[in-house]
């Protein structure tokens, strides 16, 4: 059996999908967009500012699971453009300080238009 979970403090599901499901010990979390879930639309246009969304967002589908980034395993991260590789990288090396397993790839484009997209795998069994 596996339990889905959801909080309101991170953007709600904007189509047949979950916030995250956990099964098993792990917690798979869908991609999160730089939505700011109290006013419902996507932050500022730049790839530091977005992807400060996005890990907050994270953050909070973490704490609503009693986890913290450090329980995070692996991650799937989607650039609109990979020349915001390193300024991401900047960002995204504050939140996760345990260098979990990592795939980053560049697409044509991610929904709403957003400029990344982050997905987690967590360890929810210590």
């Amino acid at each position: 059996m596996f339990k889905v979970t959801s909080t309101d403090k991170a953007p709600a599901a904007i189509g047949p999908y979950s916030q995250a499901i956990e099964v098993n010990g792990f917690l798979f979390a869908s991609g999160q967009v730089p939505i700011n879930p109290e006013v419902g639309d996507v932050v500022a246009e730049g790839i530091v500012d977005q992807t400060e969304q996005v890990m907050k967002n994270i953050g909070a589908i973490l704490e609503v699971n009693g986890l913290t980034y450090t329980d995070v395993v692996k991650t799937t991260c989607f650039l609109a453009d990979m020349g915001d590789f390193a300024t991401f990288n900047e960002v995204y090396a504050k939140y996760f300080t345990g260098k979990p397993a990592r795939s980053c790839v560049a697409v044509k484009t991610l929904p709403k238009n957003v400029l990344c997209e982050v997905e987690i795998l967590a360890v929810t069994k210590k």
